[in-house]
């Protein structure tokens, strides 16, 4: 009996990771298209999760393939705390915006096998919110007036080993900072909570002390866990 429930929790646990790391990988896609990081004939348009979305067809979509499967297998061994997209200027490696999928994964689930419910048409309705959500707060974001590339940084626990591939980082702060929170979405084992930084008009002096509170506290908490990042920029250089 007790190996037939710990079959179903790895299951479970195996099937919520796959949705988030699924997740990411059409969310990457959605950003790179709308920020015209890569040209726009570059992806194609296919459904998914009763939307349309974009998905690129280029050699470096390896890159966030291979990204997507090494989240997966953190994820489903409850190690993965945050996702976060970086893009840079090509020429200077600035941090420009920063794209952050902060990941709670509820202990009770890794540590004691619960199981919670929820319906697919829930969890589905919840992303297409997001997707919605980072199409439409793309108008609100400052022009990207430069070749632009992207790294893609993994939070971890500390005693996660990582492949050749990834390389330990700093945060890629955005220092003056402005920050706008996207909805949420809950498979009942992880929650994804979305939040997109970019670098502030140095005209806009308001909030300046509060977005300072607020990368402080972020710092601080990612201090705690092990950093990577995915080399991503060699694979882009010839886009």
């Amino acid at each position: 009996m007790a190996s037939r429930t710990a079959s179903k929790d790895i299951i479970a646990l195996r099937g919520s990771a796959a949705i988030v790391s699924e997740f990411f990988g059409y969310a990457a896609n959605s950003i790179l298209y709308n920020r015209a990081v890569y040209p726009g004939e570059s992806f194609a348009k296919v459904k998914k999760y009763g939307l349309t979305m974009p998905l690129t067809q280029d050699e470096w979509v390896n890159f966030i393939t291979s990204a997507t499967s090494k989240n997966s297998e953190w994820l489903g061994a409850g190690k993965l705390q945050g996702i976060v997209m970086v893009i840079m200027s090509k020429a200077t490696s600035e941090v420009i915006e920063r794209w952050n999928f902060n990941i709670d994964t509820y202990p009770e689930v890794v540590e004691k096998g619960s199981i919670k419910e929820k319906s697919d048409k829930k969890i589905m309705r919840e992303i297409r919110a997001i997707k919605r959500q980072i199409d439409s707060c793309i108008t609100d974001l400052p022009c990207l007036d430069e070749p632009c590339v992207f790294d893609m940084l993994a939070y971890t626990d500390t005693d996660v080993d990582a492949p050749d591939t990834w390389i330990e980082s700093d945060t890629k702060l955005i220092h003056n900072t402005q920050m706008v929170k996207l909805h949420s979405f809950d498979t009942k084992v992880h929650k994804v909570d979305t939040v997109v930084s970019y670098k502030k008009n140095e005209d806009d002096t308001s909030s300046s002390s509060s977005s300072v509170i607020r990368e402080a506290r972020i710092e601080l908490l990612e201090a705690e866990l092990g950093r990577f990042v995915m080399l991503a920029n060699e694979s882009a250089e010839e886009i």
